[in-house]
């Protein structure tokens, strides 16, 4: 199938796109835009809410469970049929309409992991607005960028999350953002979930559960191929967040062969994507990809570990009868951590689970060993991007290879992958250099950045013509199996979530002891990276060094989020720097990771190398 699709790109597209049902059926399969980008089904016209709800009530399945919720922080499960969907979703989006949002308008979405959040996108689908979903764990000012970049009408929210067994509330942190930010969206709508912590009410406020009540229930609009879906922002290198543009006939198309073909899951089975709505995979495979493909789709608002204990993944794969899941390695080893030898596992019949899809961070042999062992089924590694939208390279489920661990295996449908060094020339077999894809990207892929096309130019394009630069390092083995060997720039990937090193050093640097920092990611046996903060304090510093360093942790945590994890900041003399005065973060990293590397020849002072070792160990990052 992979090299049919290479020889004739164009026509194998065109085959899978006749798998969704289209309101105006394209006859052009590829064309170029104004900016002279390839766009897929330019003069087709569909509508994702409707694949994903009305075409299954349409042929007969109104009652099948379309979505599961199963939250045991509130010790809740409720299965919503695609009848009750679509009540859920087209009154919302007659409430969204009587609110003055159009086609082309934008709302941003900034809810825990409850149906709300699902209803949200797809009422926005439906009328043709674009969202943007905003991960929960997001300070303030996080939200306040998105909010400047974006400048939506609405933002759609919930009282509150629950992170285990601890409340975390969602509408200050709205507030707060729409006081720093300067576009003021015009209304906030509000989910008022049970228990929920008092809250001060605003002018822009209006209550979700009102709106829906009092609005009519309207048709899916029908949009053109290349509308944009939604936007994501993810981690840039220059301090400011991209927002992925993604288009709806190219990426519907690819959503369905990906579940078909990639996760092998046909029409009723279940699905499960253990992640969170603000990240890539919770737009793709707990919403549009398993409601597409009729599939009843898992939305798990909980933790592996502790809610209440290692065994909650067994317990929602044996009880719902998933199919296929997919999740993040950092997830399986917090398991492992707590149930070394898969005692509780031992209780849950798994016999109906075929599939074990592992992403969003590389995993190690000793994790991807441990579920071959427990669960003696297929566990797949594969890789792709908040920028495709569906995987790149993977061992699919419809056409099984062998496996070697440390390898996504090899290139997907619609991907050409090459390796190529400095100078653009392809890489021999197991030769490093940069992993690319030959253009055009398959349907699904972004189609620009968000009023940002010279930053996409920039980003992914400029450094190869003709090929999309991914910004990881890779090679290819002698069968063409592709091993992944980390970003080649400064985003850190930690527990799955793409976060900018350069975000945290804007922060770390703004701290009025701090003359000079560098953070950047080290290897991690649970989150498979972290980050680690070195700074350089002024001279003459008489605040002591312990109360700088928890100063800056707390503030990475409020300007950036917990989720940045930044928990170790190491005060150093000076920091490794080249000639011109660039600090050698990869050798900083190199270090901290044990990794064998060549002394940069550009290096200023060579004996800082020991240096760094002896911190490294005073410090307990070497041992």
């Amino acid at each position: 199938m992979y090299t049919k699709n290479i020889e004739s790109t164009f026509e194998f597209w065109k085959e899978q796109s006749e798998k969704i049902e289209w309101f105006k059926t394209p006859k052009k399969i590829t064309s170029k835009n104004e900016l002279n980008y390839t766009q897929w089904f330019e003069d087709g016209e569909l509508n994702l809410s409707y694949l994903c709800i009305d075409k299954h009530i349409k042929d007969g399945f109104g009652e099948q469970i379309a979505i599961i919720y199963d939250s045991p922080v509130t010790n809740t499960i409720q299965k919503i049929t695609f009848n009750q969907l679509h009540q859920e979703v087209s009154k919302l989006a007659g409430g969204l309409q009587k609110l003055g949002l159009q086609k082309g308008d934008t709302a941003i979405i900034y809810m825990p992991m409850i149906p709300q959040a699902l209803y949200s996108m797809l009422a926005c689908v439906r009328i043709g607005v674009i969202h943007s979903v905003v991960f929960g764990g997001f300070a303030p000012n996080e939200l306040a960028i998105r909010i400047d970049d974006c400048k939506p009408k609405v933002i759609l929210t919930a009282s509150h999350g629950i992170e285990v067994n601890r409340i975390i509330s969602y509408k200050p942190m709205v507030d707060k953002s729409i006081e720093i930010a300067n576009h003021k969206p015009n209304k906030v709508i509000l989910f008022n979930r049970k228990n929920s912590p008092k809250i001060e009410s605003k002018s822009y406020d209006i209550d979700y559960v009102s709106l829906f009540s009092n609005a009519e229930s309207i048709e899916p609009l029908a949009v053109k191929s290349t509308h944009p879906s939604y936007i994501l922002y993810t981690s840039g290198t220059t301090g400011k967040p991209k927002g992925v543009l993604r288009d709806s006939g190219g990426y519907a198309t690819a959503l369905k062969y990906a579940m078909k073909s990639v996760y092998g899951v046909n029409e009723g089975e279940v699905f499960w994507a253990a992640s969170d709505v603000g990240w890539v995979v919770g737009h793709s495979f707990i919403t549009y990809g398993p409601l597409i493909n009729r599939n009843t789709t898992i939305l798990f608002e909980g933790k592996p570990i502790k809610t209440p204990d290692a065994s909650t993944f067994w317990r929602v794969l044996s009880e719902h009868k998933v199919k296929t899941m997919f999740t993040a390695p950092t997830a399986i080893r917090a398991i492992i951590k707590e149930d070394p030898n898969g005692e509780l596992l031992k209780q849950f019949d798994l016999s109906h689970f075929k599939f074990q899809f592992v992403a969003g961070e590389r995993c190690d042999k000793s994790t991807l060993t441990w579920l071959e062992e427990k669960l003696n089924i297929p566990i797949i590694d594969h890789w792709w991007q908040t920028e495709t939208g569906s995987p790149m390279v993977a061992n699919i489920a419809g056409e099984l290879n062998d496996v070697k661990h440390g390898s996504s295996c090899l290139p997907v449908c619609g991907y050409d992958m090459r390796i190529l060094n400095e100078e653009g020339k392809e890489c021999a077999v197991n030769e490093e250099g940069y992993l690319v894809a030959k253009l055009p990207l398959a349907p699904g892929a972004l189609l620009s950045l968000w009023n940002n096309h010279e930053g996409f130019q920039k980003s992914y394009l400029d450094q190869f013509k003709g090929f999309y630069v991914s910004g990881d390092g890779a090679y290819k083995d002698e069968d063409g199996y592709i091993f992944i060997t980390g970003r080649v720039d400064d985003v850190i990937n930690v527990a799955g979530h793409r976060l900018s090193t350069s975000d945290m050093e804007e922060v770390v640097s703004s701290h009025k002891s701090v003359v000079e920092c560098a953070v950047f990611g080290m290897a991690d046996q649970l989150k498979g990276q972290i980050p680690l903060a070195l700074i350089v304090l002024r001279s003459n510093e008489t605040i002591n060094q312990e109360s700088i360093q928890s100063e800056i942790v707390k503030e990475v945590r409020e300007k950036i989020g917990a989720v940045a994890s930044l928990r170790k900041v190491i005060v150093v003399k000076r920091l490794p720097k080249t000639r011109s005065g660039k600090i050698l973060r990869k050798l900083l990293r190199n270090l901290a990771d044990k990794v064998n590397f060549k002394i940069p020849s550009t290096i200023d002072d060579v004996a800082i190398i020991d240096e760094i070792k002896e911190i490294y160990i005073k410090n307990n990052i070497l041992r």
